[in-house]
């Protein structure tokens, strides 16, 4: 019994070490993930802007990404609502594209008041790459 006791703390130690070096070696082995450029984002009506008193019916809005397409693509969602107003958004829009070029049409705009539009680009490989914009506009 004597001989048996050494063998296994020996063992036991050695094995304690085995176990360690792995934990360590893998916590330290670099992530396989490539980076992703931060999402950028162009619109048309520009980011930011004042259009007021604008002929209707319709209003067209084009999202450019002009940053490197993430690999699986961006959800684009869109929302349009009265600007000072707890109503909901007029107009919705959310998809997944893959292209550069994404054009809209914003419908129902209630005349005569300014509406803010919400654009949010988000990458569908790392969600946590998001682009947002905004601008204002009002139906004349």
């Amino acid at each position: 019994m004597s001989i048996i006791r050494p063998a296994m703390k020996k063992i036991t130690v050695v094995l304690l070490f085995a176990i360690s070096c792995f934990v360590l070696f893998a916590a330290c082995k670099k992530s396989s993930d490539p980076a992703e450029a931060g999402l950028v984002a162009e619109t048309t009506p520009a980011n930011n802007s004042n259009n007021l008193n604008i002929l209707g019916p319709d209003f067209p809005l084009k999202v450019e990404i002009t940053s490197a397409m993430p690999p699986q693509g961006v959800k684009i969602e869109i929302t349009a609502k009265k600007e000072s107003s707890a109503d909901p958004a007029f107009f919705s829009s959310t998809n997944n594209s893959t292209a550069p070029q994404n054009n809209y049409i914003i419908t129902n705009t209630p005349a005569g008041v300014t509406c803010v539009v919400t654009i949010t680009v988000t990458s569908l490989t790392k969600s946590n790459n998001v682009w947002m914009g905004s601008y204002r506009y009002s139906k004349k």
